[in-house]
């Protein structure tokens, strides 16, 4: 249910209707518009009866919001939500872009990498420290000595740190060097971990599970935000289906579908999507015509050397080349995509 407000409503009315709400055993959530304020409720097993706020001094109609993902939804938040990312902004009328390797190897290798991201004119640096791999003997990531590295070439560069965070036992460390926690696909039913990084306050990447529905993907992010933390970007990054030419299928239509359904900023990252290097430029371009607010790149400076993911990773000159077509879209787009 979602308690509109009037326009002059008063500090201490919205107060009373939270404290209205909260004396009926649910959960109240401002959620401040370009017009009104409105206050959501959650944590109702039944139906809520409208009368018990619609007399409330301040309130001007209640709605009842009967989609399953309610904070997330664009039935509770009309307005697109603006991420802010230590300055850098999702969601708005620019598009951003990040870029780096799957894998921290190295600090020469993570230095290197964030020379080639910086100078396209990109603002965010992406690397995995702690790494959830499929087989047990694979490449782990460099786990805290590889969160070092990361910040540090962040720090000497000016980019924005995006990194994964694996589980909860680590995610004090990961919030400690990043700026956008980044919830891989494989860990987007790990409730106890979302419900943590709600709690954390921090900007949160949540990437779409690669066999999980639209649906899914609002409630999983619907975990995060019910903590009271807005800050989610939502990431589309190909899911498993019949087809084997590329690695997952990039699910384009998902972008105006989350748009449609929900407030929060959506990304994609074409590099899982495909898992071709070759394949990547164009889904990038289809993926900014789709509406996306941004893209995730796997970028390595010698992609034939990486320990992950390497054939998917574009190198620096393809990097360079794609940053300079996608600049063009400008017009097209009617935003400011943030590369050089």
């Amino acid at each position: 249910m979602l308690i509109l407000m009037k326009l002059d409503a008063t500090r201490r009315q919205i107060d009373d209707v939270k404290t209205r709400v909260s004396e009926l055993g649910f959960t109240p959530h401002e959620i401040p518009g370009a017009q009104r304020m409105a206050i959501g409720i959650t944590g109702n097993k039944a139906k809520v009866t409208p009368d018990h706020f619609l007399t409330l001094p301040g309130v001007t109609d209640v709605i009842s919001v009967s989609k399953p993902f309610k904070l997330v939804g664009r039935d509770f938040k009309p307005d697109d939500t603006v991420v802010d990312v230590g300055g850098v902004t999702f969601g708005g009328t620019e598009i951003q872009i990040i870029a780096g390797p799957c894998s921290v190897e190295s600090r020469e290798q993570i230095m290197e990498a964030a020379d080639v991201v910086r100078a396209s004119g990109a603002r965010l640096l992406r690397g995995g420290a702690f790494k959830p791999r499929s087989s047990p003997y694979a490449f782990q990531g460099l786990k805290l000595e590889g969160l070092e590295y990361l910040k540090e070439a962040a720090e000497r560069t000016g980019l924005k740190v995006v990194t994964e965070v694996k589980d909860t036992e680590t995610l004090d460390a990961v919030a400690e060097y990043s700026d956008l926690l980044q919830i891989g696909a494989r860990n987007m039913y790990n409730f106890s971990l979302l419900e943590r990084v709600g709690d954390s306050g921090k900007p949160v990447l949540l990437k779409r599970g690669f066999s999980s529905t639209v649906e899914e993907l609002l409630m999983a992010a619907e975990y995060i935000v019910s903590r009271g933390n807005y800050n989610v970007i939502l990431c589309e990054r190909g899911i498993r289906t019949f087809e084997t030419a590329t690695r997952n299928t990039l699910d384009l239509n998902a972008v105006p579908v989350l748009k449609k359904l929900s407030h929060l900023p959506v990304i994609v990252d074409p590099s899982h999507g495909t898992g071709a290097w070759d394949l990547v430029p164009p889904m990038s371009m289809a993926a900014l015509a789709a509406g996306a607010d941004g893209l995730m790149l796997e970028v390595h400076a010698h992609p034939e050397r990486a320990l992950s993911d390497g054939y998917q990773s574009l190198a620096p000159d393809t990097y360079r080349s794609l940053m300079l077509r996608v600049k063009k879209l400008e017009p097209v787009l009617g935003r400011t995509i943030m590369v050089n």
